[in-house]
């Protein structure tokens, strides 16, 4: 029997042997899975053990068989992978391209504020195209790993006293920082480059007795993959061993 998707080849029964790239496929449907919330961490760890396990498709095909493919209701996850940038830290991660993720409307507020107390922005909010902070004795959290922005061009402007702002970028994010420190401190750490497309994010602004700190860091679905790739590599090792014993 042959599929009706013009894009996959003839389906030739279950034990069919399975390819790295169609394992590899599986296990990024089961990574999207996570982050639509329709996996918790558990299942998904049994299922992605599993599925670096596995030798045939009939094997591969119960692991996404209640999962549909994003955007639709069927499965479609050992088609031919045709998604944007799901690997490596120049990427855009499992959320998408930058094309995708910037020209959004704001849906959070323009601004946050903190007296006493604190803030926090993460997630898959949206970056409004000028986004304030201020912060008297307090602290706030900026996270734009995997967040969209309203336009390529963005302000991100932090006012602190006695208090401070925590701000996590992507390592592929095209970050400028040109806030400045009284009695304070305003900086960034961490190392990057700017990949193809990134929106461009000017942090300014000023830090009264207190800091503004911009710090680059991989994305939780990076460090969720090299998880996975350490643990395919030592299953790959392992069944070596077998197949030599």
């Amino acid at each position: 029997m042959t599929s009706d998707r013009p894009d996959t080849p003839p389906y030739t029964g279950p034990d069919t042997r399975a390819s790295d790239a169609e394992r590899e496929r599986v296990a990024a449907r089961l990574r999207e899975a996570v982050a639509e919330g329709r996996l918790d961490m558990e299942e998904f760890d049994e299922r992605l053990e599993a599925a670096f396990k596995a030798r045939t498709h009939g094997e591969l095909a119960p692991l996404v068989r209640d999962l549909p493919a994003p955007g639709t209701t069927t499965d479609v996850a050992l088609a031919p992978d045709t998604s944007v940038g799901t690997r490596g830290a120049g990427s855009a991660g499992e959320v998408g391209s930058w094309q995708s993720r910037i020209g959004r409307e704001p849906a959070t507020s323009k601004g946050a504020f903190a007296f006493w107390g604190g803030f926090r922005r993460r997630g898959t909010w949206t970056v409004a195209r000028r986004f304030t902070t201020a912060v008297f004795m307090g602290g706030g959290e900026i996270d734009l790993r995997e967040a969209r922005f309203e336009d390529r061009d963005v302000v991100i402007r932090c006012f602190t006293i006695m208090g401070g702002v925590h701000v996590t970028v992507p390592p592929d994010l095209d970050v400028e920082v040109r806030g400045f420190g009284l009695m304070g401190g305003f900086g960034e750490s961490g190392e990057g480059a700017a990949s193809p497309g990134s929106p461009r994010v000017i942090i300014s602004g000023f830090a009264l007795m207190g800091g503004v700190g911009v710090e680059r860091k991989v994305r939780e679905s990076e460090k969720r993959r090299l998880k996975e790739e350490r643990r395919r590599q030592k299953l790959e090792k392992k069944a070596d061993r077998k197949e030599l014993d």
